[in-house]
């Protein structure tokens, strides 16, 4: 095989989410160092294969999740969140044409000391109440996987407060309640993660500059990753964001490469 033939067969080879890939479904991890007596498609996997790590912000994927599917369990969500990162290795008509370097997961862990409630200062667990274990195990069963890593931020206690439900608030600028009728039941708990956007950034950052992976692909609809993605961009880097039928900001969609959700849409209503 002459090396002009080599060069234009090379050209022709695209990442997923662009122009369609010459490779076979069932053939997609490279069998050998021969391209001997091979086809087009096995010559591309070895010369230009692409190697995807999916990132995943699970804070967002969450709030996207209970839109799309409603409430899930631990075991569910956590095979949602796979299912998802598996499905961008593959084309629009399901063929294999990338391989997996690994899925990060970024999130923090559930609160785990003890306080009071905002109006009766009756005593609560926090570790003990069904967020944190619905959480806890969430991260479990993510851990029992291959290929995933687990990217854990902090929730500081100068960072917790309680704060009125937006229905319950909307009703007392209303006037259809006053101050004096709510309860305990009308907070929420707002818990504000620490570090997790900045270890994503510096994870997309690593990656770019070592050179481990030629596609990214980022489950988020956060514009506070910009300059990420235009880093990784720089770095030649294919960057894919799967915002989940959400809508984005145009400053968020001009610096990637492709726009692409692969699960199921929101029925209408819930978007």
């Amino acid at each position: 095989m002459n090396k002009k033939k080599v060069l234009t067969m090379v050209k022709a080879s695209s990442a997923p989410g662009s122009k369609s890939s010459l490779n076979d479904p069932e053939n997609a991890e490279p069998g050998g160092n021969s391209f001997q007596g091979g086809r087009k498609s096995d010559l591309l996997r070895h010369v230009t294969p692409t190697v995807t790590a999916v990132m995943v912000d699970a804070g967002f994927f969450f709030k996207r999740a209970r839109a799309i599917f409603g409430s899930l369990s631990p075991d569910l969500a956590a095979e949602k969140v796979l299912h998802l990162a598996l499905d961008h290795l593959n084309d629009s008509s399901g063929r294999r044409t990338s391989r997996l370097y690994r899925i990060f997961v970024y999130d923090a862990p559930p609160a785990s000391w003890k306080g009071h409630t905002p109006l009766k200062k009756d005593s609560v667990d926090f570790s003990k109440t069904e967020i944190a274990k619905w959480r806890n195990e969430f991260h479990k069963k993510l851990r029992g996987h291959r290929k995933v890593a687990l990217r854990m931020g902090e929730i500081p206690t100068n960072h917790v407060n309680w704060q009125v439900r937006p229905r319950v608030l909307k009703e007392l600028t209303s006037g259809r309640k006053k101050w004096n009728d709510i309860n305990d039941e009308d907070f929420n708990l707002d818990l504000r993660q620490k570090g997790v956007d900045m270890r994503l950034g510096l994870d997309i950052a690593s990656l770019a500059y070592k050179q481990q992976v030629n596609q990214i692909v980022l489950v988020s609809g956060d514009a506070d990753f910009v300059p990420a993605a235009k880093l990784a961009r720089r770095e030649g880097i294919d960057f894919v964001l799967d915002a989940m039928w959400a809508t984005i900001r145009p400053d968020l969609f001009e610096h990637i490469d492709g726009l692409r959700s692969v699960c199921a849409k929101p029925s209408k209503g819930r978007a």
